[in-house]
């Protein structure tokens, strides 16, 4: 069996939605930056000899539909010649892109693949399409449950306490504050020109133009500072906006390939893909989803 690995990625910082940075700028754009990075990264790599692009999107709809990966393929300049497809399993599709890119090199059936993931939730916050099939909500309401009320079931059923919560909120905001402010980050990151035009609440028209380089979510926050803020989902409940993951915008590439390939071209890997494993657990509690793997590992 061939070897899998990945010879270049790139990423955008990480925008709040929907008040972040990058709420202005079309998902589109902000892709393609993403595949142009990673392919910028991979010297002397001829963006014909690319053999698929798979974009990961949890929301592939409005601004983001249409096969947004294909868009953004053609948006960063990649040759007609060159395939794409968008892949949606929800907060997974990136990491799924990336699975599907190396099993099919392992398989011998491609060489060089470029795989990512991306969202914009600033523009798809709302679904105004959403219609869910009348039986399945009568058979399994729990299957579009907000991921908001599934924490709060996790939280009942493995009984995860406020405070385990915020204490792992805490360390994750402390570590990833550290991490932005060190410049860790910095190397992988695509900074990207933005300009945003609006009319502010008193009807005065604003602008505004920066380069944007550094993630947005990391917060300076305290523990007292997380004990003090109220449910954000249920009444009664535990999970809070200081213990839950924020609403983001931003785009990630890297490039798969063979491992004779890269040796062939240069490359020097960063990582190799072992294996890659999927499990399914009831709707209500899709957050405690890793345990299922565990027997499948």
């Amino acid at each position: 069996m061939k070897e899998a690995v990945i010879v270049s990625g790139a990423r955008t910082a990480v925008g709040r939605a929907p008040r972040g940075t990058l709420r202005g700028m079309h998902p589109v754009d902000m892709t393609a930056a993403a595949l142009s990075g990673a392919l910028e990264r991979a010297e002397g790599l001829d963006p014909a000899d690319i053999e698929d692009i798979i974009v990961g999107c949890a929301m592939p709809e409005g601004t983001q539909g249409y096969n947004v990966a294909r868009l953004a393929s053609l948006r960063a300049g990649l040759p007609d010649m060159v395939p794409a497809q968008t892949v949606n399993r929800f907060c997974s599709s990136g990491l799924q892109t990336i699975a599907l890119a190396a099993e099919r090199i392992m398989v011998g059936h491609a060489t060089t693949i470029v795989a990512g993931g991306m969202e914009h939730m600033s523009s798809t916050l709302e679904m105004p399409n959403f219609s869910p099939n009348p039986k399945l909500l009568e058979i399994n309401p729990a299957a579009y449950m907000g991921m908001g009320l599934t924490a709060e079931q996790v939280v009942r059923e493995f009984e995860v306490s406020r405070e385990d919560q915020d204490e792992f909120a805490l360390r994750s905001h402390t570590l990833a504050t550290e991490a932005v402010n060190s410049g860790v980050f910095d190397e992988e990151i695509v900074p990207l020109d933005v300009a945003l035009d609006w009319v502010d609440e008193a009807g005065n028209p604003q602008h505004f133009e920066t380069t944007f380089s550094r993630d947005e979510g990391p917060r300076d926050t305290s523990a007292e500072k997380l004990a003090n803020l109220k449910p954000a989902f249920q009444q009664g409940g535990t999970v809070t906006a200081g213990n839950s993951s924020q609403r983001s915008d931003g785009a990630a590439a890297v490039v798969v390939m063979e491992r004779e390939e890269a040796e062939r071209r240069g490359f020097t890997p960063l990582a190799r893909f072992v294996g890659f494993a999927v499990g399914g657990v009831r709707p209500e509690v899709m957050g405690s989803g890793p345990r299922s793997l565990f027997r499948r590992c």
